[in-house]
């Protein structure tokens, strides 16, 4: 039996493009263990995965912080006596580590991140729009040059089944006949978020359909105060903000029927329960390879021929135009009618 460490320190969403992975190896390796290294915030991604996997949480900013609190980590993971290492990041974090694992004799396999591909991709001049290989396939790569090749066959966190709905009850009510409709409206770059004024007129159709529920998704000051501005104008939509944990919202994912998001972790998320996305495209691209597991192209919004996009792998590069006409040129019609063609 092997005991293999992964380590993948952030953001949430790579962090959950890791899921469908791990899900998939775990269960066409049961007899061998997996335990996965990552903040103690993202440890409810991994609660539903099979019984070989486990999670060890890296306190980054308390008694793991630094190079010393680095490798007092290292000392804790040596005395588990890993047969292998896979660094899923390749930052120098994770780096510091593996070169200890491999002071130690234990074998390291390290994610290749294909820059290259993704530099002509996003180059102002002679782009090359060439898709890229995903990130699920990349960083299953990791396992086969560990010797272990992985079929990816995941469905959802959740098997065939949906997340227990009597977690979520009391913030959502019965579901009824209703369509549910989640909204993830913000992203960690500007270039990845659809003009929010534009979104609010998206958020205003539904609310006055009185055959669809709406949802909103997110966190942090900004956040809170832009749903609250559009729950006291549009009162039959639910903020989430401060309801629910990582484990209640994604069961809260489970029962929806398509979430908006932007090129974000909460298109991930809802990925990881097997809910369709649509999805917005904006600086970014899917060519890079950050699609969510299984959604559909056609799901996606984007501008397809605006010569400067995609600009950034990320998003956080600012528009070089000064207009992010990659995203004010998507009208709200269509991201309603996209969600409609789904629901309805």
């Amino acid at each position: 039996m092997a005991k293999i460490l992964v380590i993948r320190f952030s953001a949430i969403g790579d962090v959950a493009m890791t899921v469908p992975v791990i899900h998939s190896w775990a269960t066409q390796y049961p007899r061998h263990q997996i335990v996965f290294l990552s903040r103690p915030s993202l440890a409810p991604l991994f609660s539903n995965l099979p019984d070989n996997v486990s999670f060890f949480n890296a306190d980054l900013k308390g008694r793991h912080s630094g190079w010393k609190g680095l490798y007092v980590l290292f000392k804790e993971l040596k005395a588990l006596h890993f047969d292998a290492v896979l660094d899923l990041h390749n930052v120098l974090r994770t780096k510091y580590l593996s070169l200890l694992f491999r002071f130690i004799g234990t074998p390291v396999y390290v994610l290749h991140k294909g820059r290259w591909g993704k530099r002509k991709l996003i180059r102002r001049r002679n782009k090359k729009l060439v898709s890229q290989k995903n990130s699920f396939q990349r960083y299953a790569d990791v396992f086969t040059k560990a010797g272990f090749p992985v079929l990816l066959n995941f469905s959802s966190i959740y098997g065939h089944e949906k997340g227990d709905f009597s977690i979520i009850q009391s913030v959502t009510g019965e579901k009824g006949n209703a369509k549910w409709i989640g909204i993830a409206p913000f992203a960690k770059h500007k270039g990845k978020i659809y003009p929010l004024e534009l979104q609010e007129q998206v958020v205003a159709h539904f609310a006055q359909d009185d055959r669809v529920k709406v949802f909103l998704f997110g966190g942090g000051k900004e956040e809170e105060d832009c749903f609250k501005t559009w729950t006291d104008k549009y009162p039959t939509v639910t903020s989430l903000i401060g309801k629910l944990t990582m484990d209640t919202e994604l069961a809260l994912m489970s029962h929806l029927d398509v979430m908006l998001s932007m090129d974000s972790a909460n298109m991930h998320l809802a990925s990881l329960v097997n809910i369709p996305v649509v999805s917005i495209w904006g600086a970014t691209h899917p060519y890079a390879g950050f699609m969510g597991w299984k959604q559909l192209p056609t799901n996606t919004i984007q501008i397809t021929d605006l010569y400067c996009r995609p600009c950034s792998v990320f998003g956080q590069t600012p528009c070089y135009r000064g207009d992010y006409a990659c995203l004010y040129g998507i009208m709200p019609v269509r991201v309603i009618e996209k969600i409609e063609s789904i629901v309805f």
